[in-house]
């Protein structure tokens, strides 16, 4: 049996516009979970998941409560774990009783040196205006940064280097579990010392995805958005779908510009260190993707 990794975006969790209640997550959820528990079937299946609009939401919840001091970042990323975990699990259940599903608390190795703790860049939590920078800035301490014509509060996003809870999801896997793991990126945490201990960032999703499919030896990594493939020139009318290409070919596309850029960035460090494939498409389209009918197929 295969090996697939499944990365989901935040639009498997959230239909754009949609306010961030456990209703809406539940319904957005159940329109993958009857495809993925199908899936399992005819591989072996880890799943990870975004949390930037989650953790953003539990960083603010921990703000309100001023009698406590606020909890740190990678607790925060912790506990979306747990909350994201539990509500795929409980839809997949629902669709395959008989499937087993385990959501594991997972933790990333990530570098005490790494330049990102100097320029922090990775959006969570909700919108604001502009002219709100300094007064956020000032009563929380927060970093803020421009995301499209609003403000939003940036944090530092470390590159993951180890999985550190990499035996317990083969374990689960070989008995055939779906294990949902690595969310939100994984819990960040640096060496000090012969100890680990939690640090103050949230790990990028799709490259913690790389990361754990290397690690599991996977035959297959699929990152699902809520574009139908990987485009040239986007946005223009010369825009077209790219449905194959190699790492090379799709290296000008390899950019971090926050939207589609990371995502090639990731599937391309995998294919490269592997020699297997990869896959971007719609969430609504993953068996088409994998089947290479749909999506882009990203090859060495």
């Amino acid at each position: 049996m295969e090996t697939l990794v499944i990365a989901l975006g935040g639009n498997a969790l959230l239909q754009r516009g949609e306010v961030l209640s456990a209703e809406n997550q539940y319904r957005s959820i159940s329109l993958i979970a009857d495809a993925v528990g199908k899936l399992a079937k005819k591989y072996r299946i880890a799943i990870v998941h975004g949390n930037g609009p989650q953790v953003g939401l539990l960083a603010l919840q921990n703000l309100a409560y001023r009698d406590v001091p606020p909890y740190p970042l990678d607790i925060l990323v912790a506990e979306s774990q747990g909350m994201i975990g539990y509500m795929l699990a409980q839809q997949l259940s629902a669709y395959h009783p008989s499937q087993p599903v385990s959501t594991l608390l997972t933790r990333v190795l990530v570098d005490s040196n790494d330049p990102a703790y100097q320029q922090p860049s990775k959006f969570i939590g909700p919108v604001y205006q502009p002219s709100q920078q300094q007064e956020l800035e000032q009563k929380y301490g927060w970093n803020m940064k421009l995301d499209g014509s609003y403000l939003r509060r940036v944090v530092p996003s470390p590159e993951p280097k180890k999985i550190i809870d990499i035996e317990a999801i083969n374990l689960l896997m070989s008995k055939n579990h779906i294990v949902i793991c690595n969310g939100g990126g994984g819990v960040p945490m640096v060496a000090e010392g012969d100890s680990l201990v939690g640090s103050e960032a949230v790990i990028d999703k799709d490259l913690a995805s790389a990361l754990l499919a290397e690690a599991l030896d996977a035959d297959h990594l699929v990152i699902l958005t809520d574009a139908d493939a990987v485009y040239e020139h986007w946005g223009t009318p010369k825009q077209r779908a790219i449905r194959s290409a190699t790492t090379g070919e799709l290296a000008p596309l390899a950019i971090n510009d926050g939207a589609m850029g990371p995502k090639i960035m990731a599937v391309s460090r995998f294919v490269q260190r592997s020699g297997k494939v990869a896959h971007i498409g719609a969430l609504k389209d993953i068996d088409a993707v994998l089947a290479g009918t749909a999506g882009t197929l990203v090859t060495p």
